[in-house]
């Protein structure tokens, strides 16, 4: 390495470690270890290794750098404030204070440089691969003979709790089974955990792991800026799958009574130690201290980003204008353009009168991937079951990633994390499916979308104790309650194919993650449910049966438990009860409707009933203390669906009985 851009490095690095230091220390909370000790590889990525112009945080050729060990935050904001993104010095003193910029854990912002929602650990590994299997995808869909509009690179830091994670494992074999080439993971290698040395807990041959997943490991002094060059020198040149670099490093390094030690991962290094480290590193004692040589430097390389920046609008400008077809496409992508039809060509769709909630899923997605190509699919092994494949488009593998199928395999935590990675992108709208109950492998990842808003659609089927004979084991419960506890996930779980659809439109149009909850077994189509959106599906909860005189039964219902209150109603009607039917797909939608038109569909005076298979959890608040929770709150059974049906009172007598005795 040339001397003088290793004496900038050099510097760089002491900068992160005071910066670092600095903010835990103001904020008397905070990660300084893993600053500390990947200040070299941060310095080495931002000030030589990766390509990125901080003027535009945004372009699309950037390279991505994902901090999967998120609790290292002050190692990202450090660096994104030295090299000119719009991060100023007053954020870094804001670390871990009220609505600031510098939150303790990297939250999702791409505009200032933070490129995903990082601190459960592993999962910013999974978004790494998701990123990297976009970016092959846009290789193979706009790269010509001629033009190489992407060849960015995903750089991810991880650590040892991230690779313990499972996810990161589930997420990594998936990477090199599909030879993902564009992605670097960079493994902090400390031998330090949260809790004490690794060795207490862990003592496997991570890189012999990862070599059987198909990738290539190797390994550098973490420290060591000459070997650091060399290393990414041979990377950038003949990188053929994806890379593993475990970087050994010292955790906390400057610091001279905590380096090395658990003691210096998750606090505050105190005055003293502070102020000890920055004599040993001949740091001024001055708080948030940055050279002016490397605030000079960071100029520098700020005009050379610039240049390739500019040289890479100027190939897009040419390559839109010989190939304007790609270029339309890739506008479609990007801007996620709905046509002006779509909401009535999906409404117009035929489908049987009979037909399960998947079934009708199908359906739907056939139609939405012929007109959005941004619209990815993919499921966690059971695409045949959960009905998500895409019919008119082949499988992604490592040797077609024209494709529009992504087969995760039995990979439910990895599916969630590298979905929100394909996201990432800016140029996917990713779907993904498994059974219902199996939500509860993936519902961290499902978490972070839902924080960071991040636009993924689940289609979850098998909904309910009614797919009989598998059992309690696959037969969902709790998991309805406890998606709708999660701020900002839309969940959604039609009755009928009338609901199927809107269901779709709507998760189209919400600028976050939504779940579609949809049967396995085949459900009636109600003309009651035909109504135009926004006077039905787009408030939550509507009217699907009025009574002429004020009601003294409202009967509430999701899913296909909507067939069953429509039936108890008859009934209450011939035993001259006024009776009014809801279905309630959706109580993120109801929440957002005013109080006039909650009163009006749940009056006062009428006994509230409502029909659900699964947890009654929550639904108190709707049918208040008196209001009967006709509900699941235990465990199902391995039985045919009308046995279940019967013995969980969910037979039209046993309803109407419980009513009887209540009014």
């Amino acid at each position: 390495m040339d001397g003088e851009l290793k004496k900038k490095l050099e510097g760089t690095a002491l900068a992160i470690r005071g910066l670092a230091m600095d903010a835990v220390e103001k904020a008397k909370s905070g990660h300084p270890g893993l600053p500390l000790g990947c200040a070299e590889i941060g310095a080495y990525l931002f000030g030589k290794g990766m390509r990125y112009y901080a003027k535009n945080p945004l372009w699309m050729n950037r390279d991505r750098f994902i901090l999967s060990a998120g609790h290292g935050s002050m190692l990202l904001y450090s660096l994104l404030y030295l090299s000119g993104f719009p991060l100023e010095l007053e954020d870094i003193k804001n670390f871990r204070q009220l609505y600031s910029r510098t939150p303790g854990h990297p939250e999702y912002h791409p505009s200032i440089g933070v490129e995903a929602t990082t601190g459960p650990l592993g999962q910013g590994i999974g978004n790494a691969v998701g990123l990297a299997l976009g970016y092959k995808i846009l290789q193979a869909k706009f790269n010509t003979e001629d033009f190489s509009l992407f060849t960015n690179k995903i750089f991810c830091l991880a650590g040892d709790g991230c690779i313990m994670e499972g996810a990161s494992s589930e997420a990594s074999s998936l990477a090199g089974h599909l030879v993902l080439d564009n992605l670097v993971v960079i493994y902090d290698a400390n031998n330090i955990s949260l809790d004490g040395p690794l060795l207490e807990s862990c003592s496997e041959d991570t890189p012999a792991r990862y070599r059987s997943y198909g990738w290539d490991v190797y390994e550098v002094d973490g420290h060591d800026l000459d070997a650091i060059d060399t290393l990414f020198a041979q990377i950038a040149q003949h990188q053929s799958r994806p890379v593993l670099i475990v970087a050994h490093t010292i955790i906390g390094k400057g610091a001279p009574h905590k380096a090395g030690s658990h003691k210096v991962h998750g606090a505050p290094l105190g005055v003293e130690e502070v102020s000890a480290a920055k004599k040993m590193l001949q740091l001024p004692e001055e708080p948030f201290y940055v050279p002016q040589e490397i605030q000079d430097f960071f100029c520098i390389k700020e005009q050379e980003q610039k240049k390739n920046y500019q040289a890479w609008e100027a190939l897009f400008e040419a390559w839109q204008k010989k190939y304007p077809h790609l270029f339309e496409e890739f506008k479609k992508m990007r801007e996620k353009e709905e046509p002006r039809d779509l909401e009535k060509m999906v409404l117009n769709l035929d489908m049987e009168t009979n037909i399960s909630g998947r079934a009708a899923s199908h359906v739907v997605v056939q139609k939405l991937a012929e007109k959005l190509p941004y619209l990815y699919g993919g499921s966690a092994d059971l695409s045949s079951s959960d009905m998500t494949f895409l019919d008119h488009f082949s499988l992604i593998s490592s040797k077609n990633f024209l494709g529009r199928n992504i087969k995760y395999g039995v990979r439910e935590f990895a599916m969630g994390t590298i979905a929100n990675g394909l996201f990432l992108t800016g140029m996917f709208l990713p779907f993904c499916g498994t059974f219902l109950v199996f939500s509860d492998y993936m519902r961290n990842a499902i978490r972070m979308a839902a924080l960071s808003s991040y636009q993924v659609i689940y289609q979850f089927t098998h909904d309910s104790i009614f797919i009989g004979e598998d059992g309690p084991t696959h037969q969902p419960i709790e998991q309805l309650a406890s998606l709708r506890a999660i701020p900002n996930l839309q969940v959604i779980r039609p009755a009928d194919s009338h609901e199927v659809k809107r269901a779709w439109i709507l998760a189209l149009r919400f600028r976050g993650p939504t779940a579609i909850i949809l049967s396995r077994q085949s459900l009636a189509t109600f003309e009651e449910t035909d109504l135009p959106l926004k006077e039905g599906m787009a408030r939550g909860a509507y009217l699907v049966k009025s009574s002429t005189v004020p009601s003294k039964v409202t009967l509430i219902a999701t899913g296909s438990e909507l067939a069953v209150a429509l039936e108890t109603a008859k009934i209450l009607e011939e035993k001259g009860i006024s009776t009014d039917i809801v279905s309630f797909p959706s109580w993120d939608l109801l929440e957002k409707q005013n109080s006039s038109y909650k009163q009006k569909i749940f009056h006062e005076g009428s006994l509230k009933v409502v029909i659900e298979a699964g947890a009654s959890q929550g639904w108190h608040k709707y049918i208040g203390p008196k209001g009967i929770a006709i509900c699941v709150d235990r465990f199902g059974a391995s039985a045919p669906a009308k046995e279940i049906k019967k013995s969980y009172g969910f037979d039209v007598p046993s309803i109407v009985e419980k009513i009887l005795h209540s009014i």
